[in-house]
This record gives C-alpha cells, structure tokens and sequence, in this order.
C-alpha cells in the first residue's frame, strides 16, 4: 500500500529518520474501508463477544496507525493489521485465562440462512471449537487464506499450519455429526 507519511506543521519528514510513520487520512481512510469490514467478520467469528470485537477493533486500528510500518504491499499490510487484532485478542485470552467460559453478557450472533436447521448445527459445533481452531478455520474458509497468510496472522509456523488444520476441520466434523474425510480414507 503507498503510505504517504503526515507529520507536524513546519516539520520535514524524511521516511528513513521518522520514528512514527503513520498513514495520512485519505490513505487511512482507504484502507479501513478495504479492511474494517473483513476484520470484524474475523474477530466476530473467533471471540462472538460484541464487546470485545469493539474494543479490539479500534485497539488494531490505533496500533496500527501508531506502528512503525516498513515498504509493505496491500497484502502484507493487511496481514499486519490481522496479525495485530490477533495479538491483541490473545492477550486478552491469556489475562481472562484459557479455560473460563464465555462471558454471560456473549450472544449467539445469527446467520441470516434459509437452511436454519443445518446451519445452527455447524454454529453449535464451531461455537465448541477452541479458539484457536475457530481462528484457523475462519481464515481458512471464510477469509480465503493460505497457510502462509494464516501462519502471518497467527504468528504459527507455516508447516504447521496444514496438520492444525487437519484436526480442526476432523473436529468440527465429529461434533456435527458428519464423517470426517480423513476417517473414511483410513478405513
């Protein structure tokens, strides 16, 4: 993405010497538009706390215009900014702690479907998912990326990426119910 860097009135800003590169507001403007909505899908998809998509949405945004970014194309800042959300979510993991429940105030988010009695099945079992899977399906399926864009995002090893895949997409078979692929070729 061509960053155009702002600085102070009356102060020359030389991109090798600036330690606070920032985006100016048309630019800033252009790419929220190209990632706000994609972002709140994927922090909806993994945390389904409102609240806390809010809350980590504008912390990625704020970090991200605070960041010292280096020569990235559309791709890679997009990345960036997804990694930073995805930080960010896990920080807050980490201080809640890993196994307490969802909080009360958590609501189911509806998905607007006709197939109302498959579909709730699969949100039930994604919502059983831990979160870690649900965040690698979701980039896997919803989002469209590879494993090296899901290996950016979630700062896991590239390599790892197919196998972590594997076993959550065997997992959210067995809880809807289906036979899993991988089940029926050993068999």
């Amino acid at each position: 993405m061509n960053l155009e860097l702002i600085s102070s009135p009356g102060e020359a800003v030389e991109p090798e010497t600036d330690s606070g590169l920032r985006m100016n507001e048309s630019a800033f403007r252009a790419f929220y538009e190209q990632t706000a909505t994609p972002l709140l899908r994927y922090l909806i998809g993994i945390t389904r706390t409102p609240d806390l998509v809010e809350d980590v949405l504008q912390e990625a945004y704020c970090r991200f215009l605070t960041a010292r970014l280096p020569d990235m194309d559309d791709r890679q800042t997009r990345n960036y900014l997804f990694r930073i959300a995805t930080n960010l979510i896990h920080d807050r993991w980490r201080r809640r702690g890993k196994d307490e429940p969802l909080p009360a105030d958590s609501v189911e988010i509806p998905v607007p479907t006709p197939h109302y009695d498959r579909r709730l099945g699969v949100r039930q079992a994604f919502d059983r998912l831990k979160p870690r899977e649900r965040q690698l399906l979701w980039l896997a399926y919803i989002e469209g990326s590879n494993h090296q864009e899901i290996a950016e995002h979630t700062g896991l090893q590239p390599g790892s990426i197919r196998l972590l895949l594997f076993r959550a997409r065997r997992k959210l078979a067995d809880l809807i119910g289906t036979k899993s692929p991988a089940r029926e070729v050993s068999k």
